[in-house]
């Protein structure tokens, strides 16, 4: 009787471990099931060994998986998915070497804005046998680059665990997450869990701050709208353009606000591209007030304020002022940009004391300058025949990602930007060798565009490995590289600091023969006439194509330094 007893219980324990394992899910199964929850479609990556278990759950997805051949790189790629798509972009690493060469890349989605969640792997933190090979410190060491770093001790905690990750790269102001999976953790049984993603809604601005920046504006003369990179998201550009169509208040952006409002727009004063001493700086010089919708201190100030000035600005972004010296708005209006757009626009009447009059004169001579030397024939091209001709090449929505050097000032200031997210270029951290990774994340997710990766010959080398990973994703992309043989913005800064030339040349491989090398299609250009041909053919073949361009930067801003002094006397 009591056998049987016991026979009886031991089989409900059996039954009842049989169902608590059937419940239980793999650790690296449950964190690939949080992924596709949030609707992930790409995980940016260069995996190692303890990896493997979250690479096998891969296998098993509909995430598409994408192997770059460094991990910068992939962080770069995961940063431009956010950036183009107003979501978390994924990317992973191993430990050691593999999470320290991540750094760049998350310092360039923090401080650029773009939600990027970093996954890096670790040694097994409950018993090991391999000492303190390759460990670091990953989650201290990523801590102060981003929104907040921290290691996953148990695999049930790994879907609330992603889901605030990603509640917290988008939300404003957007940025890096990172997270450490050590190898045991991924390997143990979780309890399966699933949290709704819901959609975080902005702050909508107080009346009182809304109305207190209207009577400014009625009562400015010169008032001035600037676009930063917070107006660069959300997509709030019809309710800008309604806003400047109906006001008629002219308009410049910072290079991260290129695009929010197309450049062709009669009211549009230019882009602050260098510091001072530009046609936008003379518009800039004539505002007494400023209306700025989305910039931050990130970026390089496009204006400076001094104590006691009659400038008054207005701050119109998501978050709060960073006070700066520089930089501390008289009037706030905090919450969503798009609301305080559309209650603007239904507020703000057109002045008859409003004077546009200097800023049309400008606008008018800024334009007669970019006429100018568009079409220069001089060889080796220069950087505004090449800007000219990349904007006549490439169609509206048309993708060009740039790497960062001297040229980036010159697209900014000389490049029209028609639609939002069409210029990628970053003036936060700066980085190169960001530019052939980004526009192979652009062509990813944007493959019925055009896109251009545009990158100094210095820029380029830093990831021109990843040529083999724009050719293996069959992807259509067109590569320039500008060859001057030097790191060209260095040596401009050098030479006008008045140092002695020294340091910054280098030699170069023949980009033709090693862009053939990787089975993509390598050209070089023999004289300016035959560049915008090359780059219209390319735009229209299919696959990878490579274009050395050799490149003179030997006038650099003196180039219009003269148009610069007739027009401010004339003012």
């Amino acid at each position: 009787m009591v056998e049987s007893s016991l026979h009886v219980i031991a089989s409900k324990f059996s039954k009842r471990n049989y169902s608590l394992k059937k419940i239980l899910m793999k650790a690296s199964d449950l964190l690939v099931k949080a992924l596709e929850n949030e609707g992930v479609q790409y995980v940016f990556a260069l995996p190692g060994e303890e990896n493997l278990d979250i690479l096998d759950s891969l296998s098993r997805s509909d995430i598409e998986l994408v192997i770059t051949r460094h991990e910068q790189a992939a962080g770069f790629m995961a940063a431009t998915y956010g950036r183009l798509m107003e979501k978390t972009g994924v990317c992973m690493s191993t430990l050691g070497p593999g999470a320290t060469n991540l750094v760049t890349a998350a310092a360039y989605a923090q401080l650029g804005g773009y939600p990027v969640l970093m996954l890096t792997g670790q040694k097994p933190i409950k018993k090991h046998k391999q000492g303190k090979f390759q460990v670091l410190n990953v989650v201290e060491m990523m801590s102060p680059l981003v929104k907040y770093s921290e290691q996953i001790k148990h695999g049930s905690l790994i879907p609330a665990t992603i889901r605030q990750a990603f509640r917290d790269t988008e939300a404003e102001r957007p940025g890096a997450v990172h997270l450490e999976i050590p190898e045991d953790i991924a390997k143990e049984d979780a309890e399966p869990q699933s949290y709704p993603v819901d959609t975080l809604s902005n702050t909508i601005a107080d009346r009182e701050s809304i109305d207190e920046a209207v009577d400014l504006i009625h009562k400015a003369k010169n008032p001035l709208i600037l676009i930063g990179a917070g107006a660069n998201r959300m997509n709030i550009y019809d309710h800008l353009t309604h806003l400047i169509d109906q006001t008629g208040i002219p308009f410049f952006t910072t290079q991260m606000g290129k695009g929010v409002v197309d450049e062709r727009h009669a009211l549009w004063m230019g882009t602050a591209a260098i510091s001072e001493h530009d046609y936008v700086h003379a518009a800039i010089k004539k505002a007494d007030l400023i209306i700025n919708f989305g910039h931050d201190i990130v970026e390089k100030p496009p204006f400076f304020m001094h104590q006691g000035d009659s400038l008054k600005v207005i701050h119109i972004h998501h978050l709060p002022a960073n006070i700066d010296e520089v930089y501390f708005p008289q009037c706030e209006i905090i919450g969503d940009i798009a609301y305080t757009v559309d209650q603007l626009t239904k507020k703000i009447t057109s002045q008859d004391h409003w004077d546009f009059k200097d800023y049309a004169h400008i606008r008018q001579e800024f334009e007669k300058h970019l006429a100018k030397h568009a079409n220069d024939k001089h060889y080796p091209i220069r950087p505004q025949r090449l800007v000219s001709d990349i904007r006549k090449a490439l169609p509206y929505d048309g993708i060009l990602a740039l790497d960062n050097g001297m040229y980036k000032i010159w697209v900014a200031r000389n490049f029209k930007a028609y639609h939002p997210a069409t210029l990628l270029l970053d003036n936060a951290l700066a980085s190169m060798g960001a530019g052939l990774p980004s526009a192979i994340a652009a062509a990813l997710v944007h493959p019925e565009r055009k896109v251009i990766a545009m990158c100094g010959d210095g820029g380029f080398m830093m990831n021109s490995q990843e040529l083999e990973t724009a050719i293996r994703l069959g992807i259509n992309l067109v590569v320039l590289v500008l060859r001057d043989n030097a790191y060209g913005m260095i040596k401009w800064k050098q030479q006008t600091e008045e140092f002695t030339d020294f340091g910054l040349d280098f030699g170069n491989p023949d980009f033709v023969s090693y862009a053939n090398s990787f089975n993509a299609r390598g050209h070089r250009i023999e004289q300016t006439e035959d560049f915008r041909n090359t780059l219209e053919q390319c735009l229209e073949t299919e696959g990878v194509d490579v274009i050395d361009i050799p490149v003179d930067y030997s006038e650099n801003v003196e180039f219009f330094k003269k148009d610069i002094e007739e027009l401010t006397s004339s003012l």
